[in-house]
């Protein structure tokens, strides 16, 4: 599917085309939406550049990411809804950008390009020029990634507080498997965010490097350096959080294991307490002929209390020592 958005006196019009109809000439943006082959090539003849594949877009090498054609710039970036897929290539979108136009190639539905169309629709400001429309796509896209990682480090926080506040049921398995689970989670998801700063870190200095070539303004070339900043320190506030998430997994860890400790200590007290009786009970067990009170008529009730008053004297013992 192609979108194409062209100019008019509101902002950029979308304009949706059917299959096989022709790109417009004045268009200034090119969404390219899972094309097919065709789409593709009408795509390439109205830039001057060949597009990437769907293939070329997975790729994981820097070199194949980010590249010079005759006629653009070719860069392809991870967008923040890796945070919430596994499949590299939906996650992916390769912009292919030149003085005049912009050409995007998704296979996914990315927040950060549906905000970007509704903005450049409604907001007049936005010149009609490719660098421009890109540059509004990168303010969008950074603060996405700052809300992720915010969203992450947000489920961080009311975590904490269920760990350190109200401690985990160690009676229920469930409790402390589902912590660790939450855990891991926020982790996998920071690390992707992680991912995705360095592929957008990466996409803005090799845009930077190529300034002239795409004939951006000094304003466009402070903003690329202004992202950059913001991306890094995103990038640190994830470490930073990372951090935090290992300390909150060893801490989880650490209070299972103590209150798993605390259950084993009890029946090891109890033992002890039994182990008194048990012994008086394996002396009178024994088969010998001369012993004083086998044959004593009051031996039964003797024994018996003698292990009740050697259960009392123990089990006060260990409250006395209050490890009960």
């Amino acid at each position: 599917m192609i979108i194409a958005y062209c100019p008019s006196v509101n902002g950029l019009e979308r304009i949706e085309l059917a299959p096989g109809a022709p790109l417009p000439a004045t268009s200034v943006w090119i969404d390219l939406v899972s094309p097919t082959h065709d789409e593709q090539m009408a795509a390439e003849k109205l830039m001057g550049a060949e597009i990437p594949t769907r293939d070329e877009i997975a790729s994981i090498e820097t070199s194949e990411r980010l590249y010079v054609e005759p006629g653009a710039v070719v860069m392809t970036a991870q967008m923040p809804i890796l945070a919430r897929t596994i499949d590299p290539t939906i996650s992916s979108v390769t912009f292919v950008l030149n003085a005049k136009r912009l050409v995007t190639v998704r296979y996914g539905e990315p927040n950060s390009i549906l905000i970007v169309s509704r903005k450049v629709q409604s907001d007049p400001t936005i010149a009609h020029l490719g660098p421009a429309v890109f540059f509004a796509m990168l303010e969008v896209i950074v603060d996405r990634c700052a809300d992720e990682m915010e969203a992450a480090s947000s489920e961080f926080d009311q975590l904490s507080v269920e760990v350190f506040e109200f401690g985990l049921n160690t009676r229920k398995t469930d409790s402390y498997q589902v912590a660790i689970k939450r855990v891991g989670r926020i982790g996998l998801h920071v690390a992707k965010m992680h991912d995705v700063c360095t592929s957008l870190s990466r996409t803005l200095l090799f845009l930077s490097t190529h300034a002239k070539r795409l004939g951006l303004s000094e304003e466009q070339s402070v903003d690329c350096k202004m992202y950059g900043r913001d991306i890094h320190s995103i990038k640190e506030h994830g470490d930073a959080l990372d951090s935090k998430l290992n300390f909150l997994l060893d801490a989880t860890v650490g209070l299972v294991t103590l209150e798993q400790n605390q259950i084993a200590k009890i029946f090891t007290v109890l033992g002890l307490i039994f182990l008194p009786p048990t012994l008086i009970a394996s002396i009178y067990g024994m088969n010998f002929a001369n012993m004083p009170e086998l044959h004593w008529e009051k031996g039964f009730l003797f024994s018996i209390s003698l292990m009740l008053v050697s259960v009392i004297v123990t089990f006060a013992f260990f409250r006395w020592k209050r490890l009960l």
